[in-house]
């Protein structure tokens, strides 16, 4: 009962919303063109379609975004985990992450364009460096966290090297801090998609700003509700994911 009842409260503020967003235009309260009623989005979704704008968009979008996540999560892990298990190593690399941090996913627009011009490495790099540091410091904190007796009683057992201490111990114990990054980086990566595309880029970014060039501001709210469900299905998949590489907590 209280599943069902939480399910209509929300479904109730959903369609509430939904209604108000309708109202706003229709009784001129905002103008259509710069927030178009929901009522008229299906119809310029199929029309994207049709067109074949949609289909090309989110293929390349997905595209940057999956080599993106990867690179920046990899190194973000393979980094974070090294600064977690050596104190010198995080002694060394201190101030340049300190340096470094503060300094937007935007900031780094020109350096990619000079580096890589106007191409998907472009965007492979931006949306990479959006998702660094989230999974840096997640696995630095999580590594830095494992409980040290663990670490004695497998010395103890024989497992003395570094690698033996990182995969039989630290890895084990840290995915569960790992993961939060994870996820955290997923949405971080699909902001910096947009960021990252918005400069001529094929894709989702790309084409919202040619359609908010023309004030088309029903199609970009189509690529904006597009953003949403590719990020609510990723998301969806990676805690499924995350269940089954955890279910040894339950």
């Amino acid at each position: 009962m209280t599943f069902l009842r939480s399910t209509g409260l929300a479904a109730a503020g959903l369609l509430a919303f939904l209604g108000l967003w309708e109202a706003a235009p229709r009784l001129d309260l905002v103008n259509p063109a710069f927030l178009p009623p929901p009522s008229t989005l299906p119809a310029a979704f199929l029309k994207e379609i049709a067109g074949g704008a949609w289909p090309t968009a989110v293929v390349e979008s997905l595209s940057h975004y999956v080599v993106g996540l990867g690179l920046g999560a990899g190194m973000g892990i393979a980094l974070g985990t090294l600064s977690g298990m050596f104190r010198p190593f995080e002694s060394v690399t201190a101030w340049i992450v300190r340096l470094l941090r503060p300094i937007p996913g935007l900031a780094w627009v020109p350096f990619a364009i000079i580096w890589f011009g106007v191409q998907p490495a472009a965007a492979v790099f931006i949306i990479a460096i959006g998702v660094f540091w989230i999974v840096f410091f997640a696995t630095q904190g999580a590594v830095r966290g494992v409980d040290r007796d663990l670490l004695e009683v497998a010395e103890a057992f024989g497992f003395r090297s570094a690698w033996a201490r990182l995969t039989k111990i630290l890895l084990p114990a840290a995915t569960p801090g790992i993961l939060v990054g994870l996820r955290t980086a997923l949405g971080q990566a699909w902001m910096a998609v947009v960021a990252a595309e918005i400069f001529g880029v094929p894709g989702i970014g790309a084409r919202m700003m040619q359609a908010s060039s023309l004030l088309s501001t029903d199609i970009v709210v189509v690529y904006m509700l597009t953003m949403a469900a590719l990020y609510g299905l990723f998301d969806t998949g990676f805690v499924a994911l995350q269940n089954f590489l955890l279910r040894w907590r339950a």
